[in-house]
């Protein structure tokens, strides 16, 4: 434990046991300083705090100082009522402030009961209620408001959390506030309820055990209580002061000199009207004497500020200037330009209800989840997609670039729905022919009216922004291999570090470098091959690098360890994988056209196989289509990567596996066989 920890659990202890023990009169007297002194430094602190975060302790030290008051007071009217004194500091406050009489003593004791329990106790426990209330029901929108700056951009993920945690700071703070604030309103009813009972209890203890007669004993025991009431109150009065200030700092970005001197002194022509108003009132029986010098003082005061102003505007301007020409001038200004975003989304002015959350659009908020979605799908961790409108683009166009180039586009109708047939045409559902952008199905556009007919005759019915974020995710997935660079590999090989160090330590860099791995799960993520499971991936990597660099043999291996995920992603229905297989001959066939080179081993298929190969597997996907299940091409180990190579120009999106890929209690049903 260390020494400021001990320090503040003694503090603590002592405060309590002040209650109990009773404590020497010169001590009283040191502590009723101190007291007074910890309420001027929280006093000073308050209002040098730019932000109510700044001085987050600040609850907390509310209660500790309320209960060292409360401890004080306990231990004051104990001796007040034992020994008819209470030190130097009380009796000093009852003779000072009254001016030797009681009673002037007693009404500036009230009212300072009264200023801070009417005034600044009810005044602060209100504006920390409305708060606290304010700062939860606005939390959905700040952490929205979050989220959208991270997926346009504007902020990276480290920003984004520390935003986050900011927020929910705030509503623990004002929540905290709301329920301090009660502390200062019992202290103060305390206080009056202390005040009654030494003036009573003093009053009989003096004339019962002192010996005091009744002038006497009312004398001395009033200004012992009033002393000891305005020693107490003063202190509170400063606390309370500094909630008022702590919990009204939210619309401030100074410290309380900061905002009076810039904010309250801004308008330097409304001094000139105040001066003015001051110099009309010395015209009054007040007199000239007591207002005009203040009307010249605000004045002159105005004069010099203007200055001040107009100068610091013209510096501003050429400070303004000389960035803009410097920016110009430097190579950075060029250097940006060569900044390419990972993936952007642009449309026409027409489609901007679609990203504009004032209008309803949600495009934010479903970008979050295509990148939630693909982060479980495929392991990856997709780039922040840039959303822009572009007015070059026809008002309902839309692309998609990747890497500053565009790999899609397609045009929507927002006030229309799009409508895929379920295989069969129905004459009655009429709207604009058009093709649905992610998968080119025929589809056409409706518009209200025809949408509860189309779903009734069995019509795919979809809205504008869920045809978008369908779009967007399948573009996504179809170039997920182009998104994972070697930055974006080392970012994952560090996340699997946290948790397995000993695997990423032997991997990297003694067998692989991070490019190797960058390029291993490029392959499998090009081939729609998850990489979520890395500790798998990395294992497999481990046991065969040493042995082979070449690429599509480490992705071989990968995909063989990872063979219960490939089952689980093709067999849809249940235990059952329906397949197109390779017959023997053009297995042989592609096994003596594989040719070896120094950069590794490649197929060279002579273009009438190849061609026959396309034909007939051709033929083999589109009976698999037409059937309604998905085509999957199977085959021996030996070849799965060079007949990949092969049709992956033309039939990209048909998975070709090998049966060391398929889990041993897979059944596995031919629907084709392509052969030579």
């Amino acid at each position: 434990m260390k020494a400021r920890d001990l320090i503040v659990i003694i503090g603590i202890i002592g405060i309590v046991l002040m209650m109990i023990i009773p404590i020497p009169i010169f001590l009283i007297d040191i502590l009723l300083i101190l007291n007074i002194s910890l309420a001027l430094t929280i006093l000073l602190v308050a209002m040098n705090t730019r932000e109510a975060l700044d001085f987050s302790i600040f609850p907390a030290i509310l209660l500790i100082t309320t209960l060292f008051r409360l401890a004080l007071s306990v231990s004051t009217t104990r001796s007040i009522l034992k020994n008819a004194e209470a030190g130097e500091v009380i009796d000093t406050f009852g003779k000072w402030v009254g001016g030797g009489e009681v009673i002037i003593g007693f009404i500036v004791f009230l009212i300072l009961v009264l200023v801070q329990f009417i005034v600044i106790t009810k005044g602060s426990e209100r504006v920390a209620e409305v708060a606290a209330r304010f700062t939860l029901d606005a939390m959905p929108g700040k952490q929205m408001s979050i989220d959208a700056d991270l997926n346009s951009g504007l902020i990276n993920e480290a920003q984004a959390k520390e935003r986050r945690s900011k927020i929910e700071r705030e509503a623990d703070f004002y929540g905290a506030m709301d329920g301090a604030s009660k502390f200062v309103k019992g202290d103060a009813i305390a206080t009056i309820i202390i005040l009654i009972i030494n003036l009573i209890g003093g009053f009989v203890v003096g004339m019962a055990i002192h010996g005091m007669g009744f002038q006497e004993a009312m004398e001395r025991f009033s200004i012992l209580t009033i002393g000891d009431g305005l020693v107490a109150q003063i202190p509170a009065l400063l606390i309370s002061t500094s909630a008022g200030l702590i919990v009204t700092r939210s619309a401030s970005k100074g410290n309380l000199a900061e905002d009076l001197s810039g904010q309250l002194l801004k308008f330097p022509k409304m001094l000139y009207v105040a001066a003015g108003a001051i110099a009309m009132l010395g015209l009054t029986p007040i007199g000239i004497l007591r207002t005009w010098p203040f009307a010249i003082l605000f004045a002159i005061g105005a004069w010099f500020m203007q200055r001040t102003f107009e100068k610091q505007q013209e510096q501003e301007e050429l400070l303004v200037e000389e960035q803009q020409i410097e920016e110009v001038r430097s190579p950075e200004s060029v250097v940006s330009l060569l900044q390419v975003d990972p993936i952007e989304f642009e449309f026409g002015y027409g489609l901007i209800p679609l990203a504009d959350t004032s209008q309803g659009g949600d495009l934010l908020d479903r970008i979050i989840m295509i990148r939630r979605q693909c982060a479980l799908e495929l392991g990856l961790v997709v780039p922040v997609i840039r959303i822009r409108d572009n007015i070059q683009l026809k008002p309902n166009e839309y692309v998609i670039k990747i890497k500053g180039n565009t790999v899609a586009r397609g045009d929507l109708l927002l006030n229309h729905y799009l409508a895929m047939s379920p295989g069969f045409e129905d004459d009655s559902i009429v709207g604009i022919e058009t093709m649905e952008p992610a998968f080119g199905l025929p589809a056409i556009w409706i518009d209200e009216q025809m949408k509860e007919r189309a779903e009734l005759s069995g019509y795919t019915v979809v809205d504008p922004p869920s045809v978008v974020a369908t779009h967007l995710t399948e573009i996504v997935k179809r170039h997920a291999h182009e998104l994972i660079g070697r930055q974006e590999a080392k970012m994952l090989v560090e996340n699997v570090k946290e948790s397995y160090p000993a695997l990423v330590e032997e991997l990297i860099p003694s067998i692989l470098t991070v490019g190797d791995v960058q390029k291993v799960l490029a392959k499998l993520l090009k081939e729609k091959i998850s990489i979520r499971d890395l500790v798998t991936i990395f294992e497999a990597l481990a046991d065969h690098g040493s042995y082979t660099k070449d690429h599509d043999i480490l992705t071989e291996y990968v995909r063989q360890a990872l063979s219960r995920q490939i089952t689980q992603q093709y067999s849809v229905e249940g235990d059952t994988l329906r397949v197109i297989t390779i017959g023997p001959a053009l297995e042989k066939k592609i096994a003596e056209s594989v040719q070896q080179s120094e950069q590794g081993s490649y197929i060279a298929l002579d273009p009438v196989s190849t061609q026959q190969v396309y034909q007939r597997l051709s033929d083999q996907v589109n009976r698999q289509i037409q059937s309604g299940g998905q085509p999957i091409v199977l085959t021996s180990p030996t070849i799965r990567m060079y007949l990949r190579q092969i049709i992956e120009r033309t039939m990209q999106d048909v998975p070709v596996l090998s049966y060391s890929e398929l889990e041993p209690s897979i059944e596995v049903q031919s629907v084709g066989v392509v052969n030579l």
